[in-house]
């Protein structure tokens, strides 16, 4: 066998662990997150299939593990600073292993050419790994949005309109998301309340969260769940509701929100920033902690809210330091006009992101 046979199959060889690897990924996914069976047949099947391509090469037995050199491999210790970079969750685990595996059977499949065969199994392997990921892409619950301005509905705080009425003229002020905080309401009635503001939110295009009860979100289909520190743990909370419902978790410190990043929270409450006239906030985190979190590596590409005391008259002074959303609570639910406040509100965040948005030259 001569030396440029080798090198070729040492590329087939390497190829091959690694499209095996990502199909493994996103069957796993499939298997134990989705629970699809269909996926995972389909991943399943490519495996078979690309076995069955390597086998119809007719290479001599052991050829390719025999080419196979680790220690002289002079690619095993060159990384970049992406390929450890999962922040955005499953979703990127999957692309990732998708285009990796899709890479590496494009690569056997030039390989295989090279020694006299078509290519065109490992081709038609590739084209169904594509449909794959999409598929598997799909069924994963898209990124949370950064949302400019979430509403949080206490029912207690709404003085001059019912909770659906505000719901309403919030949709029109341009609010993204209510927050359902009912800390004592009883189960039992919170799920008959949420399930009708849920219903009413959705209708008008809005995303709708849950405080702290993860059942609730759960049982009236809610988008997600807020979690403050010390209620469940966010895996507890993703293996109640998987990975279609977004989570939510407040962080009144950066070492508090890092963690909730690495711990796969969808979105952080970032505060307290301001007194609140809603619950007593002792420490005021103020406007550092919103600094410091959308400099932070670990937290930045994370969406998230800035909380606690958040009326139009301050609104400005987030506006400057570029946040890119915030959440409130009474200056919407008991204003006369919770039309009027969302849309200053919003219309302050947004004023800030138009100004960084690259202008298009004449």
């Amino acid at each position: 066998m001569n030396n440029d046979t080798t090198a070729i199959l040492r590329m087939i060889d390497a190829n091959l662990n690694r499209s095996r690897e990502g199909i493994r990924m996103i069957e796993d996914c499939a298997r134990f997150m989705l629970d699809d069976a269909q996926i995972t047949q389909s991943c399943k099947a490519i495996r078979h299939q690309l076995r069955s391509a390597i086998e119809s090469l007719n290479l001599a037995p052991d050829a390719l593990i025999s080419s196979r050199d680790t220690p002289g491999d002079v690619g095993t210790d060159i990384t970049t600073e992406t390929e450890t970079d999962r922040s955005a969750g499953m979703r990127d685990l999957v692309s990732a292993a998708a285009k990796r595996a899709a890479e590496a059977l494009r690569v056997i499949e030039e390989s295989t050419k090279a020694l006299g065969h078509s290519g065109s199994s490992f081709e038609a392997i590739r084209y169904q790994l594509y449909t794959i990921e999409k598929q598997t892409t799909l069924a994963l619950a898209p990124p949370c949005p950064q949302w400019a301005l979430c509403v949080l509905i206490t029912k207690s705080l709404c003085t001059h309109h019912d909770p659906i009425e505000i719901i309403k003229r919030v949709a029109s002020g341009g609010a993204g998301c209510i927050q359902i905080r009912e800390k004592d309401m009883p189960d039992a009635q919170l799920l008959d309340h949420a399930g009708q503001l849920t219903d009413c939110a959705h209708t008008l295009g809005l995303h709708v969260m849950i405080n702290d009860r993860a059942h609730i979100a759960k049982l009236v289909n809610a988008d997600g769940v807020h979690l403050g520190q010390s209620d469940l743990p966010i895996n507890a909370a993703r293996e109640l509701l998987g990975h279609r419902t977004w989570i939510g978790r407040t962080c009144p410190t950066i070492e508090q929100a890092t963690q909730a990043c690495q711990q796969g929270a969808d979105t952080c409450g970032i505060g307290p920033v301001f007194a609140s006239t809603t619950k007593s906030k002792p420490t005021l985190a103020g406007l550092n902690l919103i600094k410091a979190y959308l400099s932070n590596p670990k937290a930045k590409h994370t969406p998230m809210l800035a909380i606690s005391g958040i009326t139009p008259a301050n609104i400005h002074q987030l506006a400057q330091i570029e946040c890119p959303g915030v959440a409130v609570s009474s200056s919407v639910c008991s204003s006369e006009d919770p039309e009027a406040v969302c849309r200053t509100i919003v219309e302050a965040i947004e004023s800030r992101r138009s100004l960084n948005e690259p202008t298009m030259c004449p």
